[in-house]
């Protein structure tokens, strides 16, 4: 019996997965303004209502693959070492998803990677979805850093999210414009830590 809950959270991410990749293939294939959402419920295999019980809006169905991400950052640094400050622990992990080519730092080449990025930032209305997404990451962190939500640890929070976003986004641009993601390495590793050098001078309580 102890397992059922397991069962059912495991089946209940593939169909959130099966969903989403529906719904992104044909975003892909004809823009995302012009798919409904009786043909993504269609090419999942499911009715609608049951779409809707899993995605609440259209614009999750394509960030579906970012939501793991939203408490990311607040995640390290609730699981740091005892030892190590939370911008030193967020430097390192960032660092390591940079040569790991996570997606979410932009330094991934690969098309299909590309043609999803692509298909974000070039939808204003899955830019706008973004955002929200963007403001709760910002909130999970700022009560990682503070239960209490204090004013300083919401700009610290902000600032936080801010510099991973711009890196991101650098790296995007760079790779989309051609630039092949393994000799970016280097330079992208040398942003990251003029950013996260940057911000230590400015958030000293957290260094």
């Amino acid at each position: 019996m102890s397992e059922q809950p397991g069962l059912r959270e495991r089946k209940k991410q593939r169909t959130y997965r099966e969903i989403s990749d529906a719904a992104i293939a044909l975003f892909l294939a004809d823009g995302f303004d012009k798919v409904s959402v009786e043909q993504v419920a269609s090419a999942a295999g499911v009715s609608k209502p049951t779409l809707f019980r899993y995605f609440p809006a259209k614009e999750d169905l394509a960030l579906h693959r970012l939501a793991d991400h939203e408490d990311e950052a607040a995640r390290v640094v609730r699981e740091r070492l005892t030892d190590q400050s939370p911008l030193d622990a967020l430097h390192h992990h960032f660092l390591d998803r940079l040569h790991a080519r996570d997606p979410v730092t932009g330094l991934n080449d690969d098309p299909q990677v590309l043609a999803f990025h692509s298909l974000l930032y070039g939808t204003p209305r899955l830019v706008a979805r973004l955002y929200e997404y963007t403001m709760r990451a910002e909130s999970a962190l700022t009560q990682a850093l503070d239960e209490n939500g204090a004013i300083a640890s919401r700009l610290a929070a902000g600032q936080i999210v801010a510099v991973q976003r711009v890196l991101a986004l650098e790296n995007w641009r760079r790779v989309s414009a051609g630039e092949a993601a393994d000799a970016m390495v280097s330079d992208a590793v040398a942003s990251a830590d003029l950013a996260f050098g940057q911000l230590r001078q400015g958030l000293t309580a957290l260094s």
